[in-house]
């Protein structure tokens, strides 16, 4: 059985931070020193190198370029590694992981994100589990070949979807949910695969996809909405779609500025989609008349994908070129596991 490798790809982020000698403050350390931060690294079978943005983030000041930076590095390194470990703040985690999950097609190697709600640096930080089982979970092989062909999140024992999860908790460890699909792997004692949720091995050539259009955006549905803040959002020139955040099922309010105004930019060619605001269950078109008349202006039903999937993957078709119909198509397709089957 040959040696695995994992190329860790620091992006920034509370993972990364140490304490000071001097100052005693935190501060992000140099990859080169892990291994004298984390000596526990080297007892795994696992050869890793070593890559970072050349200036590390807060992960509130993550956007599409830096997405592209990483799918840059992934496939770059792609040939050389079994799989790939990228170390991320947790705020904006989900969305990268989304981005990624798209931007990467047919990915036939593991590439984890994973980061820490105290820094390594301090006593009881998480950050140590998370990262050694991401790094081995990266490694892993079945049949000399990666046995998670996927991206995804670990934290807090769980491995999870990329497209599927979202940050829920700012205090709790366990920080990130996959509320609408079981989770891939559990670690305890041993590792335990989850096989049937894992997607399986693609069959075309990886590909990467670096761009994300600019041209998508969010419109949460709330009691009190006005015409001028959806106007403000509906109107601006560049926008070519629009993720309609709504109540329970895809439910909004009844009132006709509103569906005046989602029918006038579907006309003029803006795609909306309808996620829901609840963090478990579908978007079902229909359920109530509230929504049925949303399906009847052509607003596409997101089904149980979450705001975070939902916004990436709009960006990547955009950026694609897809348009009217076949925005629709692929927008209502699982292209990355993203959806459930209705």
């Amino acid at each position: 059985m040959k040696a695995s490798s994992v190329l860790l790809i620091y992006t920034g982020g509370t993972i990364g931070m140490v304490h000071d000698g001097v100052s005693g403050s935190l501060i992000p350390f140099d990859l080169r020193h892990i291994y004298d931060v984390m000596p526990e690294l080297k007892r795994l079978p696992v050869t890793i190198d070593f890559v970072s943005l050349d200036v590390p983030i807060d992960s509130s000041d993550v956007t599409p370029a830096v997405w592209e930076r990483l799918a840059g590095i992934i496939e770059v390194n792609y040939p050389d590694f079994d799989g790939f470990v990228v170390m991320h703040g947790t705020d904006t985690m989900a969305y990268t992981a989304s981005a990624l999950s798209f931007m990467l097609e047919n990915l036939g190697k593991p590439v984890i994100l994973t980061g820490s709600q105290l820094p390594l640096g301090t006593l009881r930080t998480d950050a140590r589990e998370n990262l050694i089982t991401a790094v081995e979970i990266a490694a892993s092989l079945a049949n000399d070949a990666p046995r998670l062909p996927e991206v995804a999140v670990y934290f807090e024992s769980k491995l999870m979807r990329g497209n599927r999860t979202t940050k829920y908790s700012t205090e709790n460890f366990d920080a990130f949910d996959s509320p609408n699909h079981p989770v891939l792997a559990e670690a305890g004692i041993h590792i335990l695969y989850n096989s049937t949720a894992i997607l399986q091995e693609p069959a075309g050539p990886f590909t990467v996809h670096r761009r994300m259009s600019d041209r998508g955006g969010v419109v949460p549905v709330f009691p009190g909405i006005s015409p001028d803040l959806v106007s403000g959002v509906l109107g601006v020139e560049s926008l070519e779609a629009v993720i309609l955040q709504t109540y329970g099922s895809g439910n909004i309010p009844r009132q006709d500025w509103l569906l005046n105004a989602l029918e006038a930019a579907v006309h003029r060619g803006v795609a909306v989609v309808n996620v829901t605001q609840c963090s478990r269950g579908f978007v079902e078109q229909g359920l109530y008349e509230n929504s049925r008349r949303l399906t009847g202006l052509g607003v596409i039903g997101g089904a149980d994908m979450t705001l975070e999937a939902a916004l990436a993957k709009t960006m990547h078709l955009l950026a694609l070129g897809c348009r009217s119909e076949a925005f629709h198509r692929a927008m209502t397709a699982s292209l990355r596991g993203e959806l459930s089957p209705v």
